[in-house]
C-alpha cells in the first residue's frame, strides 16, 4: 500500500512550516481555551486536507503565504466541524482519544468549535484572502445542507442512490473540493483551473466516502467480524442502499424495520451484513469507488508531469486503499 510519508515528500518542508503556523493560529490568551486547543493540536490526524492544498498549489504554481493561510483556514474549519459533530453525535471518543465534549462538556466544546471557525475567518480577512474565504464559506454551506438532508431522509431509512450521492457530495466531498480549489486559487490560477480542481476534489471526496462505507463491512476486530457500526447507527451507506434496491417492496420494508428497530441486536446486524454481501452490495460499492477514483486521476492528465502531480495521484489512490 502507498505510504503517506512517500506522498508527503514533495511538500514536506511546507507541511513542517504549516504545522507551526496552524498551532499559532489556534492560540488564545484565555487559559482554558489555549489548554483545549493544545489538546486538539497534539491529537491531530493525518493532515490529508493540508496535503491536498499544498500538492494542488505546487502542481499549479508556487506555494506562498496565501497557500499556508488556505491550509490553516481549511484545517481550522475541519477541526471545528469534528468538535461540533462529537457534540451532535454525543460521541465520547475521537481518533482513539477522549473527545472535547467528553473532557470539557458540550458547552465548552461548542464554544471551542465556534472559536476555531472564527479564527479561520480572521486569518483570511487579515491576509485579504477573500477569494479563499468565499470558496470555504460555500463548503460550510454545503456541509450543513448535506448533514441536514441526511437527517431528513434518514428518518424513513429509504434513501435512493441519487440522494445518497447528493448527500456525500455536500457533506464529505465539499471540504476536499475546497482544499483543491483553495490550493489552486492561492497560487493565482485561472478561474477555469480553480473550478476544475474543485470538481476534482468533489470526485476524490466521493470515492473517499465510499471507502468509509466499505469499512463497515470489513473485518474490524480480533474475532474477524465486520464492524457494522453504520448499521447500528442507522446510516444508509451505498452497499446497504444497493441491497435494498434489489429487494421486492415487502422484503425491503421488512429489512428497513429490522434496521430501524433491531439495530442494537448483534444477530440482526450480522444478518443485514450477510444480506448485503449476498446481494453484491459490497462489490457494487467498490466498483463505484474505483470509477470515481479513476475519474479523478484522469482529471489530472492535462497538467504537466511533475513530482507534485505524481504525489497527488498517489494521494487519490491512498484515499481508497487506506486501512482506516
Amino acid at each position: 500500500m502507498i505510504k503517506l510519508e512517500e506522498i508527503k515528500k514533495p511538500i514536506l518542508p511546507y507541511l513542517k512550516e504549516f504545522d507551526k503556523k496552524f498551532r499559532e493560529s489556534m492560540k488564545s490568551d484565555v487559559p482554558l481555551l489555549d489548554k483545549v486547543t493544545r489538546y486538539i493540536y497534539k491529537r491531530k490526524g493525518k493532515q490529508m486536507r493540508p496535503m491536498f492544498v499544498f500538492l494542488t498549489a505546487k502542481m499549479c504554481g508556487e506555494v506562498n503565504e496565501s497557500t499556508y493561510r488556505a491550509a490553516s483556514l481549511i484545517e481550522l474549519l475541519h477541526t471545528a466541524t469534528l468538535v461540533h459533530d462529537d457534540v451532535v453525535d454525543d460521541s465520547n471518543e475521537r481518533r482513539g482519544f477522549f473527545s472535547i465534549n467528553a473532557l470539557w462538556k458540550n458547552k465548552i466544546a461548542v464554544l471551542v468549535g465556534d472559536y476555531l471557525l472564527s479564527r479561520g475567518m480572521q486569518l483570511s480577512l487579515a491576509g485579504k484572502d477573500f477569494h479563499l474565504l468565499s470558496i470555504v464559506s460555500n463548503a460550510v454551506n454545503e456541509m450543513s445542507e448535506g448533514e441536514l438532508l441526511q437527517i431528513e431522509k434518514a428518518r424513513r431509512l429509504d434513501i435512493s442512490e441519487d440522494i445518497y450521492f447528493e448527500i456525500i457530495r455536500k457533506k464529505t466531498a465539499s471540504l476536499i473540493a475546497s482544499c483543491c480549489a483553495c490550493g489552486a486559487a492561492s497560487v493565482g490560477s485561472s478561474d477555469e483551473t480553480v473550478a476544475w480542481m474543485k470538481e476534482f476534489g468533489y470526485t476524490v471526496g466521493i470515492s473517499f466516502q465510499i471507502k468509509d462505507d466499505l469499512f463497515d463491512f470489513e473485518k474490524g476486530n480480533s474475532a474477524g467480524k465486520p464492524k457494522g457500526i453504520d448499521i447500528k447507527e442507522q446510516k444508509m451507506t451505498l452497499p446497504l442502499i444497493h441491497m435494498l434496491s434489489r429487494l421486492i417492496p415487502a422484503e425491503r420494508r421488512r429489512t428497513i424495520r429490522t434496521i430501524k428497530y433491531h439495530h442494537d441486536d448483534p444477530a440482526s446486524v450480522t444478518e443485514i451484513i450477510s444480506r448485503v454481501n449476498e446481494s453484491g452490495g459490497i462489490s457494487y460499492a467498490r466498483k463505484k469507488m474505483i470509477e470515481y477514483r479513476q475519474r479523478a486521476i484522469d482529471m489530472l492528465s492535462g497538467f504537466p508531469d511533475s513530482e507534485a502531480k505524481q504525489a497527488l495521484e498517489k494521494l487519490v489512490m491512498y484515499t481508497t486503499e487506506r486501512d482506516k
